[in-house]
C-alpha cells in the first residue's frame, strides 16, 4: 500500500481528499496493511527457503565433482538422505528444542512441532507470517549444516553410521546451540550477533566434520609414509563448478531470507543490500583465493577458487546487513585466503578433508563471526569470541563423543577392499557411470 504523504492537502482536494485520508487512516485500512505485510513476509520465507533448499543440489553437485567417480552415487545418496532426515528430525524434536520456551536459557522443549495459524485464519495478522513458512525456512538451514559433514568424510565412511550421526546432529546438536542465539537463549541475551549463521550453521557443520575426519582417519593412499601428500583429484570439475554457482545462488535465500521480513520498504531495501553484499563477498573470495594460489604455486587452482567462493559466502553470513559493498568484498577475500592457507595446513596434520569443507565452513565461519564488529557497532569482539568458543566447544565435544560411540559399536569406516573398490559398488551395488565400464573403479 502506498503511504499518503504528510503534505496531502485537504484544502486542495476538499471533501474527497478528507474522505481518502480518513479511509487510509481507518482500522479497515490498517487491517489490509497488516494482511499485506503478512502475505509478503510469508512469501519471503517460502521463496528464500526454496532457494536454500536448492543449495542441497549445489552441495550434491560440488561434492560429486570433487570425489572420484567410484564414489559419486554414494555421495548423491547421502545428500538426498541427509536432507530428508533433517526435515523429519526438525519436525519431531528440533524446531521446538530450538525455539519453544528457551527464554534466555540453553534449550527449548522436547515436543513435535505443530503449526498454529488459527489467529491469522480469524483475521489477526499480528503474528507477521505463516507458522509453516517459518518452520520450512528454519528446516532447510539444518540440512545445510549436515551437508558440510558429508563432503569432508566422503570416500571412506559407511553410509548408515554417517546417517546415524546426521540424526544426532539435526535433532539435538544443531537445535541446542541454535537456541542459544536464534531461539532467544543466553548468547542472544549477551549480545552475540550471527545474522544468518556463519557460526550457528557453518562452523557447527565444520566442527562436526573436523571431529569426524580426525576419528575416521584419511583415505588410503592420501598420505605417504615419508610424509608426502598424494593429491587425489576429483572426477568432474565442471560439475563441481556448477555446484558452486548453485550454492552462490541459494545463498541469496540463506542470507537475504534471514532479514525475516519483506512487508515494508525498509525490509526490501535491507534485503537488497544483503543480496549485494552476499554476492560481492563471494566474488572477493574467488579473486582472493585465485590470486594467492597463483602467487604461492605459480598456477591458479580451480578447486581452491571454488572453495574461495564458499569461504567468501560463509564469511559474510554472520553480518551481511551492515557492511558496505567494499567491506563485503574484503571480508569475502579474507575468507578465500583462509581457504588457501588452511588446506595445506590440514594436510600437514594428516586431516583428510575431501572437499575442503573445514577451511571453507569452519575457519571462514569463525573469521566471519569475529569480523562482525568491524561493520556493526552493536557487536563486540569479546561477545563474538564467547559465542564462537561456546558453540565450538559444545559441537566439537558432543560430535566427538558420538563419533567415538559409533566407531566402537557399529564401526564407521569401510574396509580396505571396499574403499579401494569404491563405495558405489561396495555399499550400493551400482556405479554412477556404468557406461564407462571399469573406469568407475579407478583410484
Amino acid at each position: 500500500m502506498k503511504i499518503i504523504k504528510s503534505s496531502f492537502s485537504l484544502k486542495k482536494y476538499g471533501v474527497l481528499g478528507a474522505g481518502l485520508f480518513a479511509l487510509a487512516s481507518s482500522p479497515a485500512s490498517a487491517a489490509v496493511e497488516a494482511e499485506t505485510q503478512y502475505v509478503f513476509n510469508t512469501f519471503a520465507f517460502l521463496f528464500s527457503g526454496a532457494l536454500v533448499m536448492f543449495m542441497a543440489a549445489g552441495f550434491a553437485m560440488l561434492e560429486s565433482g570433487l570425489v572420484r567417480s567410484k564414489n559419486t552415487a554414494t555421495i548423491c545418496l547421502k545428500n538426498i538422505m541427509l536432507f530428508s532426515i533433517a526435515g523429519i528430525t526438525f519436525y519431531g524434536v528440533g524446531y521446538n528444542l530450538m525455539y519453544m520456551g528457551v527464554d534466555g536459557g540453553f534449550m527449548g522443549t522436547f515436543l513435535p512441532w505443530v503449526a498454529d495459524d488459527a489467529s491469522a485464519g480469524a483475521g489477526d495478522f499480528s503474528g507477521g507470517y505463516s507458522a509453516s513458512s517459518d518452520w520450512f525456512f528454519q528446516m532447510v538451514f539444518v540440512a545445510t549444516a549436515a551437508s558440510i559433514v558429508s563432503g569432508t568424510l566422503a570416500e571412506r565412511i559407511k553410509l548408515w553410521p554417517f546417517l546415524g550421526f546426521v540424526v544426532l546432529l539435526t535433532a539435538f546438536i544443531y537445535p541446542i546451540q541454535g537456541a542459544w542465539q536464534w531461539g532467544g537463549g543466553w548468547l542472544s541475551e549477551a549480545g552475540f550477533v550471527d545474522f544468518a549463521g556463519s557460526t550457528i550453521v557453518h562452523s557447527t557443520g565444520g566442527w562436526a566434520a573436523l571431529m569426524g575426519a580426525i576419528i575416521l582417519g584419511p583415505r588410503i593412499g592420501k598420505y605417504a609414509a615419508n610424509g608426502r601428500v598424494q593429491p587425489i583429484p576429483g572426477a568432474n570439475m565442471p560439475l563441481a563448478t556448477v555446484g558452486t554457482f548453485i550454492l552462490w545462488l541459494g545463498w541469496f535465500g540463506f542470507n537475504g531470507g534471514s532479514q525475516l521480513a519483506l512487508g515494508t520498504a525498509g525490509d526490501a531495501i535491507a534485503m537488497a543490500n544483503i543480496y549485494a553484499n552476499t554476492s560481492m563477498a563471494a566474488a572477493g573470495g574467488v579473486v582472493g583465493a585465485a590470486l594467492l594460489t597463483q602467487l604461492l604455486y605459480k598456477k591458479t587452482d580451480l578447486s581452491l577458487a571454488l572453495n574461495g567462493a564458499i569461504g567468501g559466502l560463509v564469511s559474510i553470513t554472520a553480518g551481511p546487513d551492515t557492511p558496505t559493498i567494499g567491506a563485503a568484498i574484503l571480508i569475502g577475500a579474507v575468507g578465500g585466503i583462509i581457504v588457501v592457507i588452511a588446506v595445506p595446513l590440514l594436510d600437514k596434520l594428516k586431516i583428510d578433508d575431501v572437499v575442503g569443507a573445514i577451511p571453507a565452513h569452519l575457519l571462514s565461519g569463525i573469521w566471519g563471526t569475529m569480523a562482525v564488529p568491524l561493520t556493526n557497532a552493536d557487536a563486540s569482539f569479546a561477545t563474538q569470541l564467547t559465542g564462537v568458543v561456546a558453540i565450538g566447544s559444545f559441537v566439537a565435544i558432543s560430535s566427538a563423543a558420538f563419533w567415538m560411540l559409533l566407531k566402537f559399536t557399529v564401526g564407521i569406516r569401510a574396509g580396505e577392499e571396499e574403499e579401494m573398490m569404491g563405495l558405489d559398488k561396495s555399499e550400493l551395488g551400482l556405479e554412477a557411470y556404468p557406461e564407462f565400464g571399469r573406469g568407475g573403479h579407478s583410484s
